[in-house]
């Protein structure tokens, strides 16, 4: 994989999200996506694919609530695999399994899309080199075309053996109740570039990228934060390469009125739809 996801650039690292039977979960997230448990308690449970780095946390809250319509949160967490046979790999475990999916080539890379039990959306999929990648004006070409299914079929006959441990979050997308509020959020507060359109949509980058994160308000204008017990998303990481980097965005992020809150290890701060965000340093 290309460096889109390392010093200096800013990107997610880690995604938490809320689910109504966490036993059922990580069953599916083990047997089903190829995730290891890094830690379990009887309400947490921390997933990795390389036995060491947190990638993935479910918790399921008390007196928890079936995902929410027409509220911000996630559309859905991308994980980023290593390569095309990799992806080969998974779609024909995929279908070996029989679970539902859909699929698409964004001519940036080629996607699959499931939901977990709760209804939490997933992307998995891998990129083409940068260098097949298409600007225009600062924007990058993205669509929604056929996925070869066939082709990246035969890119591989290797057995499934879970995800490979160079696996990590590619990008997060979510749902918004103010497009141009995110936007500004992201762009002047936190300091990403936006790098395509779609409709309702916008695609926000560091170093390059397609995109680390989405932003979309389809679930309508004005939608509301979903309650906090609520299957969804509890929060997601962004990654600083030091802390005068991040100390920079925090300054950015008091001038666009957002508030920003110290914690152990890490801050926080939430969008202006109620996305909650770490801001750690790694």
């Amino acid at each position: 994989m290309e460096k889109f996801h390392q010093k200096p650039n800013l990107y997610v690292g880690e995604v938490n999200i809320n689910v109504k039977n966490l036993d059922y979960s990580v069953t599916f997230y083990q047997n089903i996506m190829g995730f290891q448990v890094l830690d379990k308690t009887d309400r947490k449970a921390v997933l990795t694919v390389n036995g060491k780095t947190p990638l993935l946390t479910l918790e399921q809250p008390d007196d928890v609530m079936s995902k929410t319509v027409n509220t911000s949160g996630l559309y859905h967490f991308a994980i980023l695999l290593p390569s095309r046979a990799d992806l080969s790999v998974f779609l024909r475990h995929l279908v070996q399994t029989g679970y539902p999916l859909g699929a698409a080539d964004h001519y940036v890379s080629e996607a699959l899309y499931l939901n977990d039990p709760d209804g939490n959306g997933i992307e998995v999929y891998r990129d083409r080199p940068s260098s097949e990648w298409t600007w225009k004006n600062d924007l990058v070409e993205m669509a929604t075309e056929q996925l070869d299914a066939q082709g990246i079929l035969a890119e591989s006959d290797a057995e499934w053996n879970g995800l490979p441990s160079e696996t990590i979050m590619g990008h997060i997308h979510l749902h918004v109740g103010d497009l141009k509020k995110a936007e500004e959020f992201y762009t002047k507060g936190l300091g990403f570039d936006v790098v395509s359109y779609y409709p309702q949509a916008a695609f926000l980058s560091t170093g390059g990228y397609h995109h680390h994160i989405a932003i979309n308000t389809w679930q309508g204008v004005g939608a509301p934060p979903p309650p906090p017990n609520s299957v969804g998303l509890n929060w997601y990481t962004l990654v600083f390469p030091n802390e005068a980097a991040r100390e920079t965005v925090i300054n950015q992020l008091h001038q666009v009125g957002a508030a920003v809150k110290e914690e152990t290890d890490f801050y926080v701060t939430s969008d202006p739809s109620g996305n909650q965000i770490q801001l750690v340093v790694k």
